[in-house]
């Protein structure tokens, strides 16, 4: 077969069947659910925070169509592009027809205007910067990343998660009292985990505790299943050892513990699940389409109807109206109202942070007792100057740049995190593809090596895991606040430095 062939053999069916999908998809998305949500009955105005609406379902609707359709895998963009569908898009539009939303919007008319009109200009910042990433870097900046050692997995160190990942979850287990706790409703296991953590200390040393214990018994158990997933992909000497697969079903069942739908937060277990699809099929067109399908049906279908597992019988919580658009009023999709409650909050007198705000999220690790002047997250800030009985509310992306740098600030925030999902995304496909023919090329030809599990395969790529996670991560950072995200992002740093190598060896690097 010829190269030529080749490229055909993998290039056609992409092709057909993005022409297959291109239609449907597209009018579905920008128009057909958009225009059921704006022209169903319901009490609200038609005004310009509704036009504003339609015009973001729109965009959104139009560049996940685009994500989805592309050749190449765009993982970080597309997560953004299906976050700002549903959470800033459509959840919005029927909560403006039905004049409801989850959480009270206390300012004027005029701050929910501004509000809408900020995230349509912050999505277009994003687009303007991932446009900016496409060109291509001087010549000495590509040759030197040519021969650059890529970052890959450490295989003894690897191992060394996995321990870590057992003791991490297995505390965690013990401490909340077994794993039948972790299949009760998300109310129970809350207690259990502030029970846990309770004692003599203050009432924030105990939410530390809680978020500590939380993150170490969920972080190291996912990115261990992640990197030996990838490394069962790749290599088939890995796929012969009974070691890896044994490691590889107790990480699973590990997982399956701490790390199941039931008692974790929605936009977590969003967050294992992605991770796990883009992880084990890297280059699948069909499964890295079904998936951005499927996070629309989860987010549509499945969040509004998860809400018996999160509190017990009896426990106080809003029933629905029997509109099919009641669930997109309540509790995940308040982000809008929020990015207006923050507006007026600066308004009121609290005056722009000036990146206060963002300093105190990267030092999130420095204790309060320490750091006496700590700000704490812009949701509960927000919350309380509300007079919210429960402050812990979301703070989306937008709402924490325009609250520390104003819409100049906001709108450049958002062009540089686009930048930076361009480049790291278009990394990410080159990476793959360049592991893509290890195995195959390696056990043709035989290579002994140094022996040992995995022969001279090692777990590959860091980058190959780290993306995925990233994307999936991405709807609890853009949701926000990225204070509270950033106790988990700490130990999954951490654990990625644990077992990330740049020497060229054989147990790591993939040839």
């Amino acid at each position: 077969m010829t190269a030529t062939d080749t490229w055909l053999a993998r290039t056609a069916p992409r092709a057909v069947l993005s022409r297959a999908l291109t239609v449907p998809l597209v009018i579905g998305l920008v128009a057909v659910l958009p225009g059921a949500v704006a022209t169903a009955p319901g009490p609200g105005p038609h005004d310009t925070a509704y036009w504003l609406q339609l015009a973001t379902c729109a965009y959104a609707g139009t560049r996940l169509a685009a994500m989805v359709l592309t050749a190449r895998r765009r993982l970080i963009q597309s997560a953004f592009w299906l976050f700002v569908y549903i959470a800033m898009g459509v959840a919005p539009l029927a909560q403006t027809v039905l004049d409801a939303t989850p959480t009270p919007v206390v300012g004027p008319r005029a701050d929910t205007v501004l509000a809408t009109a900020l995230v349509l200009a912050g999505i277009v910042a994003f687009d303007v910067g991932a446009l900016l990433a496409r060109h291509r870097p001087p010549l000495r900046s590509r040759l030197h990343e040519r021969h650059r050692t890529p970052a890959t997995v450490h295989r003894p160190r690897l191992y060394v998660l996995v321990a870590v990942a057992l003791v991490g979850s297995g505390l965690l287990v013990v401490q909340l009292g077994g794993p039948a706790v972790f299949f009760s409703n998300r109310q129970e296991i809350s207690e259990s985990v502030e029970g846990a953590t309770a004692g003599a200390g203050a009432e924030a040393a105990s939410e530390a505790g809680s978020a500590f214990l939380r993150g170490f018994g969920t972080v190291p158990a996912l990115l261990a299943l992640l990197f030996l997933t990838r490394w069962l992909v790749t290599s088939r000497a890995a796929r012969r050892s009974p070691l890896v697969w044994l490691l590889w079903l107790a990480m699973f069942g590990l997982n399956a513990i701490v790390n199941n739908p039931v008692s974790n937060p929605r936009y977590w277990f969003l967050t294992v699940l992605f991770s796990l699809l883009f992880t084990a099929f890297p280059r699948s067109p069909v499964m890295y389409r079904a998936s951005l399908a499927l996070g629309v049906a989860i987010a549509l279908v499945v969040f509004p109807f998860a809400d018996k597992f999160r509190y017990e019988e009896g426990a106080d919580r809003p029933e629905p109206s029997g509109s099919l658009l009641e669930p997109l009023t309540m509790k995940d999709y308040d982000q809008t109202g929020m990015l207006a409650n923050t507006i007026t909050f600066v308004g009121s007198g609290e005056g722009h942070s000036y990146g206060r705000q963002l300093t105190g999220t990267v030092g999130f690790f420095v204790p309060r007792s320490v750091w006496t002047g700590k700000p704490h997250d812009p949701g509960t800030r927000v919350g309380e100057w509300m007079g919210m009985p429960y402050p812990n509310l979301s703070s989306p992306l937008w709402a924490e740049l325009w609250l520390d740098f104003g819409p100049l600030g906001m709108a450049l925030g958002f062009a540089g995190v686009g930048y930076a999902a361009s480049r790291v995304d278009r990394r990410y496909a080159r990476r793959t593809e360049e592991e893509a023919p290890r195995d195959a090329a390696q056990d043709a030809g035989g290579s002994g090596g140094s022996g040992g599990l995995g022969g001279s395969e090692g777990p590959g790529s860091v980058l190959a895991v780290v993306v995925p996670l990233v994307a999936g991560y991405s709807f609890i950072l853009l949701r926000g606040s990225l204070l509270q995200g950033m106790g988990r992002v700490g130990i999954a740093v951490v654990c990625v430095l644990l077992v990330t190598t740049f020497r060229g060896g054989r147990d790591a690097q993939p040839r």
